[in-house]
């Protein structure tokens, strides 16, 4: 199916023309507000209850009003933790995340928080200040072209240009960010525009001409859908992130286990489907297990609920699933289409199409496929790791957390191969319990998104797994902890290396380990490590006590479990160093440009 353009995407930048303030009736006298003050309001008429935010100049009119209002404020480090946090809150919650910060430099450190909410599907208003109006295109002080700048990581934007339109774009925003397929949004406000007065409120509803997200699926294609489905003998559900989003889980796992379907996600679908459930095949593609793999390319029916067909996923595409017939739920147009050939394509919000479709599917046993699968899995069991006599595996310390947390925490990781390792062995039951960015990709995420998670989730145990290349892209946020008394606990994952990068170079590029190594030198050959804390560089415990949180370094396997005991039973938040194995490989892995049927295994 050729793909169209999307209905769920309006007109990128929309340049707000002054409009009149409503004029008040006869007898009446309507409360002048000023811009700063619209935006403050507009954050708490449109639910906002956590904003994250830094402040400088072009928005310190609405910093002077935002203390007076009831929203929780969290001043981090640095704009990308802010946008960070704000995109962590918002994936655990459902609700939409919010951020505010200054013009320039302060607006283009949000541009890689955006792109990660962008790329993911994530809900998010960041609120940008901007030099005066006379002074745009004057290469002002910290000027930039904001609009411009976000418009390829937005789902949109707007330029503010009068007070009397702030309380409609505010409404507008957080409408546009929450519904179609989620996104971040982008409201940039001169300074003279918050310092004038309205009397414009919000309007009682939002109404937008060229947006209109609320699509009713095609009763016929989900009747084609039903009977691919009873018609079937190897079908598959690939679930991706639409689903948790679309709070359809429940949905989900009753078409599953009526039709007795097997089930695989994606990165952004754990634990949309209980993976301890006996139709989980757990996460496929180029890091995915060898039976979910397996199964997508010997499906006759392939089944895609709230997932893109992104390139991790399906290796080289002219080969996924090659004996399927395709089907795409997916309330984005766009992504219907876009990257493989789909035969039953359903264009809607996940649930409701969802039960619509389980009444008209037959209830089924599919024994030989579900034999078959049995079989894949028993083959090569997902997911596995050879055992070091005592050496401290990383794999081995995802799993402890595992066991230390009975499978009830958040947890939250950055990107690499700790990232896999987190997916690989810990089992996720539940949506919202697996928070990274994926298709983005992004080192630095995992702090800052631990923090906005564990404000969501103010009496849950929230657990970031970070490694020692990416914490130190956004360390700093460690103190915002601190300050708000947040549990989190940040386990780091230090092989000395960027371990992922070091991956592929012993892979692929035959061991030139070339600019990989962190801290002391000589790990990848199997030296000892240091024996005294002050040669580790960095020092993460000293960086612990820095910031006012506890510190545990761990070297030993038989340390782990009495010291993640000790660590999540604290109220404070914690910083927990293992000393891992650094030539540790994260496998399955479908190499780069290869079918999912090339899959290895084992390295040789």
């Amino acid at each position: 199916m050729k793909a169209k353009k999307s209905t769920t995407k309006p007109a990128t930048t929309r340049i707000a023309r002054p409009a009149p303030a409503k004029a008040a009736a006869k007898g009446e006298t309507q409360e002048l507000r000023s811009g700063a003050q619209c935006v403050v309001d507009g954050f708490v008429e449109n639910g906002a209850q956590v904003v994250f935010g830094y402040p400088g100049g072009a928005v310190l009119d609405i910093f002077n009003v935002i203390n007076r209002a009831e929203l929780h404020f969290i001043l981090p480090r640095h704009e990308q933790g802010a946008v960070h946090a704000a995109d962590g809150f918002a994936r655990a919650s459902g609700k939409v995340g919010v951020c505010l910060v200054t013009s320039g430099p302060g607006a283009t450190n949000t541009i890689t928080g955006l792109a990660t909410a962008y790329m993911d599907g994530i809900p998010l208003v960041c609120v940008c200040g901007q030099v005066p109006q006379s002074m745009i295109g004057n290469d002002a002080f910290q000027e930039a072209d904001v609009t411009g700048i976000t418009r390829p990581v937005t789902k949109h934007n707007f330029l503010v240009r009068s007070a009397d339109d702030i309380p409609r774009i505010m409404a507008e925003a957080f409408y546009i960010a929450a519904t179609g397929k989620p996104g971040p949004v982008v409201i940039d406000i001169p300074k003279d525009v918050q310092r004038q007065k309205t009397a414009v409120r919000r309007p009682a509803q939002v109404s937008i001409r060229s947006y209109n997200p609320d699509i009713t699926a095609d009763p016929a294609q989900i009747t084609k859908l039903a009977q691919a489905i009873n018609q079937a003998q190897r079908p598959v559900l690939y679930v991706g992130g639409g689903v948790i989003a679309g709070n359809a889980s429940a949905e989900l796992a009753a078409l599953a286990r009526w039709a007795d379907i097997p089930v695989t996600t994606t990165l952004m679908g754990l634990g949309s489907f209980p993976e301890t459930d006996p139709l989980a095949l757990r996460m496929l593609g180029m890091h995915g297990s060898y039976a979910a793999n397996m199964a997508v390319q010997g499906c006759d029916l392939l089944i895609s609920v709230g997932a893109r067909f992104d390139d991790r996923v399906t290796g080289r595409v002219d080969t996924f699933a090659p004996h399927a017939t395709i089907a795409h739920i997916d309330i984005d147009r766009s992504a219907i289409g876009k990257i493989t050939r789909t035969h039953i394509p359903v264009l809607g919000y996940v649930k409701p199409v969802l039960q619509a479709l389980l009444p008209l599917v037959q209830p089924a046993k599919r024994t030989a496929w579900q034999a078959q699968v049995s079989e894949w899995k028993a083959e090569h069991p997902a997911f596995t790791y050879p055992h070091k006599e005592k050496t401290l595996l990383p794999q081995f310390v995802i799993e402890k957390v595992y066991e230390v947390s009975k499978g009830n925490a958040v947890v939250v990781t950055d990107v690499g191969q700790h990232q896999m390792w987190s997916a690989h062995f810990y089992q996720y039951t539940r949506p919202r319990s697996f928070i990274s960015s994926g298709g983005l990709g992004t080192m630095g995420f995992g702090l800052p998104a631990a923090i906005g998670t564990q404000l969501a989730r103010p009496h849950e145990l929230v657990v970031a797994i970070v490694g020692d290349g990416g914490i130190q892209m956004n360390a700093q946020e460690l103190v915002v902890a601190v300050e708000h008394h947040l549990p989190i606990k940040v386990i780091i994952l230090n092989n000395g290396h960027l371990g992922m990068v070091r991956q592929w170079q012993e892979i692929f590029y035959s061991r030139n380990y070339a600019s990989v190594v962190l801290g002391p030198k000589g790990r990848l050959a199997g030296e000892r490590l240091p024996a005294r804390p002050q040669q580790y560089l960095p020092d993460f415990m000293k960086l612990a006590e820095a910031h006012g949180a506890q510190g545990m370094r761990i070297t030993r396997p038989e340390d782990v479990v009495k010291g993640l005991r000790q660590a999540f039973s604290s109220p404070e938040p914690w910083v927990i160093e293992c000393m891992v194995d650094p030539e540790a490989n994260v496998l399955p892995m479908v190499p780069p440009g290869a079918s999912l049927s090339d899959m290895l295994c084992k390295l040789a």
